[in-house]
């Protein structure tokens, strides 16, 4: 909670509900950190808030929950940003609305204002981005602004703290005077044959049975352009809807039958009007922006493409490359070797039993540490990843997909969700909230599992330095590419099968390239990383102790001295000869990929406790015992395409909203991941034997 008054001796009076609420990118996350002293992520590109968040203000003797809204262009329920903010202006007990504008976009951003205006909530308009704007040598007149709109404006920018207390100041003085936007001082809105239609059907539903906390006239608009969502929610009479038929069907026969159309040309032709007077643009400043200069090469037909492989292979190279492998020896050496070492003494010291020393340091120690001496090399991925998305080069790489994803029956749109699914499939699978269609949802979140998490990092690094230690980003570039490709696939079956229909069309703001702050950054990779850590410190420290347990027990719970005789053993070799064919069939690697539903990392955690039964062995030699350059390869390629863990099948589960869709989708991954594996060590094993062994 954030204090911005020093003023404590009052008692708290009341509490007031305030709503943030603009297009995406706009700056409402950043406004919400500042006044709630939240740390929620601000992405340099649209579809960061898929939900409402909240957080709380005191100021000057008020209670005020602030309400972060997901960014909308539309009050209009398309999407499901745009479900989740209209519910909540309209059943929710919102006092006042904070709608945030990007200053450099004025004219389509007033678009959603004159909608939010016509709900009759007090509102203040913030002009966010004012010091970007400023650097162009435009300006805005705020003053006229508010005069024109009859509600009040305050330039700002929201990255820094200046003018939050205005602000505040003036949310106050709205609410305590009650004082809102006057509906009659913008019906000029409209063109009058249309606002003469609006004003009879708005008598009509002020005589009516109003369910709704909003204005009559946006009930009015709402009706008159067809939206069926309010229709059945007003519950009117048949005579009223019967008046309100003839009213709408009065439009001149010359003017466009699309009622919404008619509505959004009004909004569109109010907001130029509006812009010409209060907007100064700096004509002497002709030259292209340095956002233009980039954007001609990044976005070019030809160079995009490429440019954008280029940028992932030396994210990669980087990340397992010299720079990864170096800090990764070094978590080895921390872990193993300091820490490791440190709590053998403590337990020699305390004379702890054989099955204590075991279970901590064979079980706990080398388990969980096996994974967390990956950790640096995340830390790094994820770093990388969150630059291009603050810089604003990922809205750049949706915009260079969208063709190909057109293809395939998405838009570029659904490469955002794809996108985080590089991350963690669980904020991947809640993000396809941002995709209109059923049909693109599912069909988004089928393509979900392939786009390998980094939670799948840590198998990919143990095997690659094992076995490729010479080409390791090119590897694990063939690895990713690899889930894409069949990904694509996936979209392409089922779009041609249980899952057609048209595309839906593809809108999204190209923001300005910025340079990430620190701030961001941080708290971006610190979000990524948390997870990461508490999953090690929890799961993944339960599974090592069951994977313990059951590898040095047998069915009567006596320990073993060979784990092949353990239960874990058993358990294993009824499951392995499936993966003959694959060519890992031993029961060890069963058992791995078994532990890997749990949490992916688990599948390091298991295989260092399995295969490095040896002090003197290291994991690497271990694993060289019982895969060849190639099964290795399969089993990769069988981790990046198999089910993806617990959490990831709860969201699938949930987002789908049928149990019938999410057993398709785990069917469909297992079968994907053994015949692609398959079929890779097969054809390697042909190519091997064709060119007399490697």
């Amino acid at each position: 909670m954030t204090t911005l008054s020093s003023d404590r001796t009052k008692v708290m009076k009341k509490h007031l509900n305030v709503a943030l609420i603009g297009n995406p990118n706009s700056g409402k996350t950043t406004l919400f950190n500042q006044l709630t002293g939240s740390r929620q992520y601000v992405g340099n590109w649209p579809g960061v808030t898929v939900e409402k968040k909240e957080g709380k203000l005191s100021y000057k003797n008020e209670e005020i929950k602030i309400i972060d809204l997901p960014g909308i262009y539309s009050l209009s329920p398309y999407s499901s940003e745009e479900i989740v903010t209209r519910n909540c202006l309209l059943h929710d007990d919102v006092d006042l609305i904070i709608n945030i504008i990007d200053s450099t976009n004025i004219e389509r951003n007033l678009y959603l204002t004159t909608q939010i205006m016509e709900l009759g909530k007090p509102i203040v308009v913030v002009l966010n981005m004012i010091d970007i704007l400023e650097k162009k040598g435009d300006k805005i007149d705020y003053q006229l602004l508010s005069k024109l709109l009859s509600v009040a404006v305050i330039p700002m920018s929201a990255n820094k703290h200046d003018k939050i207390e205005s602000l505040m100041d003036s949310c106050l003085d709205i609410i305590n005077q009650k004082a809102s936007s006057k509906i009659q001082d913008v019906q000029n809105i409209y063109a009058p044959e249309i606002d003469s239609i609006l004003n009879n059907i708005e008598k009509i539903l002020k005589n009516s049975n109003n369910k709704f906390k909003v204005n009559p006239r946006w009930l009015a608009v709402k009706l008159f352009s067809e939206d069926h969502d309010i229709l059945k929610n007003v519950h009117l009479t048949e005579d009223e809807l019967s008046k309100i038929n003839f009213y709408k069907n009065s439009v001149s026969p010359s003017k466009n039958t699309d009622r919404q159309m008619i509505i959004s040309e009004c909004r569109y032709d109010y907001t130029c009007s509006v812009c010409k007077k209060c907007v100064h643009k700096n004509l002497k400043n002709d030259k292209l922006s340095i956002t233009d200069k980039i954007d001609k090469i990044v976005t070019n037909k030809f160079l995009a493409l490429p440019i954008f492989l280029a940028i992932m292979m030396l994210i990669f190279y980087i990340t397992f490359g010299p720079v990864g492998n170096y800090f990764k020896s070094w978590a080895e050496f921390l872990i193993n070797d300091i820490i490791g070492n440190s709590i053998e003494k403590l337990l020699i010291s305390l004379n702890a039993s054989s099955w204590a020393k075991s279970l901590i340091l064979d079980g706990v120690v080398k388990g969980v540490g096996s994974v967390i001496s990956f950790f640096p090399q995340i830390m790094i991925l994820f770093t990388l990843l969150s630059v291009l998305e603050d810089s604003g080069y990922m809205a750049r790489a949706a915009f260079i997909t969208d063709k190909m994803l057109r293809k395939i029956g998405l838009s570029g749109k659904a490469f955002v969700p794809l996108l985080m699914g590089f991350g963690c499939s669980v904020p991947a699978v809640l993000g396809t909230r941002i995709l209109e269609h059923d049909k693109d949802k599912k069909l988004t979140i089928l393509m979900i599992p392939f786009m390998s998490c980094s939670a799948k990092m840590p198998v990919y690094s143990m095997f690659i330095s094992a076995f490729f230690p010479s080409h390791q980003p090119i590897i694990i570039f063939s690895i990713y590419l690899l889930g894409i490709l069949v990904a694509i696939f996936t979209a392409f079956l089922f779009k041609n099968t249980i899952l057609k229909g048209k595309e839906a069309p593809f809108i999204m703001e190209l923001p300005e390239y910025k340079l990430p702050t620190l701030k961001n950054l941080s708290l971006h990779v610190w979000e990524r990383l948390k997870d990461f850590l508490v999953k090690a410190g929890t799961v993944l420290v339960g599974a090592t102790i069951v994977i313990w347990f059951l590898q040095s027990f047998n069915f009567s719970l006596h320990t073993v001295q060979d784990s092949s005789d353990s239960i874990l053993a058993y358990l294993g070799a009824k499951i392995a000869p499936i993966f003959t064919l694959c060519g890992f069939n031993d029961w060890k690697a069963s058992v791995a990929l078994i532990s890997g539903i749990i949490a992916k990392e688990s599948v390091v955690s298991t295989s260092a406790i399995l295969y490095n039964t040896e002090a003197s062995m290291s994991l690497h030699h271990a694993l060289s015992q019982h895969f060849s350059m190639l099964s290795a390869y399969s089993f990769m390629v069988f981790v990046l395409l198999y089910t993806p863990c617990v959490a990831a099948l709860s969201a699938i589960r949930k987002e789908m909203k049928s149990a019938k869709w999410t057993i398709i989708s785990i069917l469909y991954q297992l079968i994907t991941a053994w015949f692609v594996s398959a079929l890779v060590f097969q054809i390697g094993t042909l190519i091997k034997n064709c060119l007399g062994g490697l």
